[in-house]
């Protein structure tokens, strides 16, 4: 059973507060990222992030997605989706939640 947290109950972007994920990446330079939705499939969960400013606004159209891990430490962790079957599946369901969320805005 897919569990999909949605943020469609916002009735204006000044109410939005979103969660804000400061992530590194390989060369080691911070990026700002909101969150977009949490989507649990399969037994995993998923983050889809789209990169913001300082400010908190999008910097681009298009988001990623990320699955959530825990490192050797114990620790929770964001991390690549290597499988590309997996990606393909857990972005349709993004996709398709997403296009609902602005189709239903207009």
């Amino acid at each position: 059973m897919e569990n999909f947290d949605k943020k469609n109950e916002i009735e204006s972007a000044e109410e939005y507060d979103p969660e804000i994920y400061t992530l590194t990446d390989e060369d080691g330079n911070e990026l700002n990222f909101a969150l977009l939705g949490t989507l649990e499939h399969e037994g995993a969960v998923y983050k889809a992030l789209i990169p913001v400013n300082e400010d908190g606004e999008e910097e681009s159209s298009e988001y990623i997605i990320l699955k959530c891990g825990v490192d050797e430490d114990g620790e929770d962790i964001l991390e690549t989706i290597e499988d590309d079957d997996e990606f393909d599946r857990i972005a349709d369901i993004f996709d398709d939640e997403f296009s609902d969320i602005f189709y239903d805005e207009d």
